[in-house]
């Protein structure tokens, strides 16, 4: 039986940019649905609530998660105020779960404020809170090639956005460093790979 994967994309990325790793991991037997949401006018309780009830929809007797970036953490808050979920596992990929500097960056400036909008408060704050009950893997980049080097100057290593140290989430089960940029962890033939093999196995 095929073991059933929500991707969830994030901040201005959109479902359309999971479709290749959605398709990578589809040719590994896994059974894929990519949940999109507004990422810049919902909230983080409306954007969980709204998975939540989208994975519920799915009636699936397996129930893996995958997170890019904000996705991540959209993911960590649905699965800390649900549990009525099937059994599985997630992954997170470069997902800010202690804060994101650039995002504290943007913040300060009125011009680029309504860029990140109400998802603001989340990526500043992070949710760093492994689900009790559902083995996580956290994927990070190491490729500092992206737009927040010319925002924010991040702690290396990073994969251009998003730093190794803002990845680190407490209680994760296990975790891997990947020579890929930000937008790269959904692009990477090699990350594919590895999520298949952590959610097939529960190690990377």
């Amino acid at each position: 039986m095929k073991r059933t994967v929500i991707l969830v994309h994030g901040l201005w990325y959109g479902s359309l940019s999971l479709k290749l790793l959605s398709r990578r991991l589809e040719n590994q037997e896994l059974d894929c649905h990519r949940f999109s949401y507004p990422t810049i006018r919902r909230s983080i309780g409306a954007s969980s609530r709204a998975l939540y009830r989208f994975a519920a929809g799915l009636q699936a007797d397996t129930l893996d998660l995958v997170g890019h970036s904000l996705g991540g953490l959209v993911i960590l808050r649905m699965l800390d105020e649900y549990s009525a979920l099937p059994p599985g596992r997630v992954v997170l990929l470069g997902a800010p779960v202690t804060g994101s500097a650039v995002a504290r960056r943007m913040a300060d400036w009125p011009i680029a404020r309504g860029l990140i909008g109400r998802s603001g408060g989340i990526l500043k704050a992070g949710f760093a809170h492994a689900p009790s009950n559902r083995p996580t893997g956290v994927i990070a980049g190491t490729r500092g090639m992206g737009l927040g080097r010319a925002i924010e100057h991040l702690e290396r290593p990073h994969d251009g956005t998003v730093s190794v140290r803002e990845t680190r989430l407490p209680g994760a089960s296990d975790r891997i460093d990947l020579p890929v940029s930000h937008t790269g962890l959904v692009l990477s033939r090699q990350v594919a790979d590895h999520v298949a093999t952590y959610l097939k196995t529960g190690q990377f």
